[in-house]
């Protein structure tokens, strides 16, 4: 598939010169940062050197004085407290954080997770029965909630409160609960709104510490954080930036007993960077919940042994394990199904469905069916009597406003712009196809059926130096709105050692007319490149750049994006 490389808009040279002297580094660094809005020293102080400090009052957020309030009265009254999340990395983190954190001084608290396959996303009927059978008077929610009003008000019907802590999108109307943390909320006017549910599940315990107790004690959670906020692909900026920094170095310092051994199990030898977290702790933490119940992951994360943490790790790692091989297995069973459809090759979305399909995976495999089809896609599956699914969405197209045009056919929906669940009754799936493919074809554009490379800067070779190296690390953590700078260098051949390995992965060592500079290039999954790479003809090279430590010796490598014919 071929793929578009866009140049990212280049500053003004008045303004790349005086960053560049301001920080003493070259252009090319200056005007990388000034597209990421750092413009000046002050900017790219706090950038390069964040602190704790850096951190927002959480009493900033609407709602917090309430919910500090009302938690500390369930504690001093010694009422059961039920901590509530959602099934997936961010919210059975959340769980873990709120829980461990709270337990360590009050153990009248018990923590809930909903079953994915019986009683489905958010805030269940199932979960507040169990509250008002089992005595609790308090529920806090993690990462779910914030649509859940009629559930606020049964559970109020069992004398239950509510705290809410969500962060997705709300609805109009606010849930009338005791409280509700959402920096999302219109009337909120917390300073940064893009927390992930476990961030936000931590600023609730940060509040709670500075009133009552030491904020020092929440700290030690970060690497919790974290992984949330990687798995749950938001932002890394501003105060995610700051949570990343100190979370990965406790991730990779000191890791809860949880997360230590899922790094054992994982067979992580260097350290964990944002990258890293989604491809080895995040599903795996995840599987818990597709396979079998998610409690697992919680039981895992909570453990305050090693032993106990080796043990949930093996049976988790078993987990992920299953669910790759359901997966592929989905996947390839959904590619077939459009490759044998001359109507569906042809059309501008994938919209499939069997009733047979794992509901733990459904998301997984949406997103593999756009590496091969890319176009915006929903797999669909049957659950409770009923077809659930999750959609992908392509750049640039806003997924949650095509849905929303079909939500007359929907009985629920949720999500943003580039994934998003939805439920709909049997009678309505062909409707429901036939109007999404009609609203996406209206408002997709050309550009947006391809895959998209953005440019961060077009570079010589011999401008790839430790120096320049050593300030693109600082630039790190890498993520959703601080990505990887990729870098576009022309006239360029392989110089020697071409090679492939495991029959997916590319090597060869590349060199640029007009300077002496000559680099190693790996390429991962990317041997469809090999025939033009072994004609010796010249071609554009878009890569990230990179240090790779292998038995003690560490050099700059490049990681290969993309090719172009010269």
């Amino acid at each position: 598939m071929q793929k578009r490389w866009i140049n990212k808009a280049v500053p003004t040279e008045e303004e790349v010169q005086a960053l560049s002297q301001a920080l003493n580094i070259n252009s090319i660094l200056a005007a990388i940062l000034i597209q990421r809005g750092i413009n000046s020293f002050d900017k790219a102080k706090a950038f390069f050197r964040p602190g704790l400090q850096d951190l927002h009052n959480p009493f900033l957020m609407q709602d917090m004085e309430k919910a500090v309030a009302r938690l500390h009265r369930a504690i001093r009254q010694e009422e059961k407290i039920l901590i509530y999340g959602d099934y997936d990395v961010d919210g059975t983190t959340a769980v873990a954080l709120v829980f461990s954190y709270l337990t360590s001084f009050y153990k009248n608290c018990e923590y809930y997770v909903p079953d994915r396959y019986s009683e489905g996303y958010g805030v269940s009927q199932a979960g507040i029965e169990y509250a008002a059978a089992n005595g609790f008077n308090l529920i806090i929610t993690l990462d779910c909630g914030i649509k859940a009003s009629d559930k606020v008000v049964l559970a109020d019907s069992h004398g239950i409160d509510f705290i809410i802590c969500d962060h997705h999108l709300p609805d109009a109307d606010i849930p009338n609960a005791v409280a509700v943390l959402d920096p999302k909320r219109e009337d909120c006017t917390y300073p940064y709104t893009e927390l992930s549910g476990c961030g936000l599940g931590f600023k609730f315990m940060q509040a709670y510490a500075q009133k009552h107790r030491d904020e020092s004690e929440v700290f030690q959670y970060l690497d919790l954080v974290s992984v949330s906020i990687a798995s749950d692909i938001v932002p890394i900026t501003g105060e995610n930036r700051v949570l990343t920094v100190f979370g990965l170095k406790k991730l990779n310092e000191n890791p809860s007993p949880g997360l230590k051994a899922l790094k054992e199990i994982s067979a992580i030898r260097n350290e964990l960077d944002v990258s890293g977290i989604v491809f080895t702790l995040g599903p795996r933490i995840n599987a818990a919940g597709r396979v079998a119940h998610a409690n697992g992951a919680v039981k895992l994360l909570i453990a305050s042994t090693e032993q106990e943490a080796l043990d949930l790790a093996f049976s988790i790692n078993e987990k992920n394990d299953q669910r790759r091989v359901v997966d592929l297995d989905i996947t390839a069973e959904a590619l077939a199904m459009i490759e044998s459809d001359e109507q569906l090759r042809s059309a501008n979305t994938t919209v499939l469905y069997k009733n047979t399909w794992s509901k733990g995976v459904i998301g997984i495999v949406a997103s593999r069916c756009i590496e091969r089809y890319y176009r915006p896609t929903i797999i669909l599956t049957e659950s409770n009597n009923k077809i659930t699914g999750s959609a992908r969405s392509v750049h640039g197209f806003d997924l949650y406003e095509a849905i929303e045009a079909c939500s007359d056919l929907l009985d629920k929906f949720g999500g943003h712009r580039f994934a998003a669940g939805l439920t709909l009754d049997y009678k309505n799936l062909e409707a429901f196809r036939e109007r999404f493919e009609k609203v996406v074809t209206e408002r997709i554009t050309d550009d947006m059926k391809s895959p998209v490379i953005d440019i961060d800067a077009n570079i010589t070779l011999d401008m790839i130096t430790p120096k320049f190296l050593n300030i693109l690390k600082q630039m790190a953590p890498f993520g959703p709105d601080n990505l990887n700078p990729v870098f576009q260098a022309d006239q360029l051949t392989v110089a020697n050692g071409l090679s492939s390995f495991k029959e997916r992965h590319l090597r060869f060592t590349v060199q640029q007319d007009g300077n002496n500079s000559m680099l190693p290039v790996v390429g991962f999954d990317m041997i469809k490149h090999y025939d033009q790479l072994a004609t010796g003809r010249g071609f554009s090279m878009a890569f990230t750049i990179e240090e790779n430590n292998f038995n003690g010796n560490s050099y700059i490598q490049l990681r290969l994006r993309d090719i172009q014919a010269a």
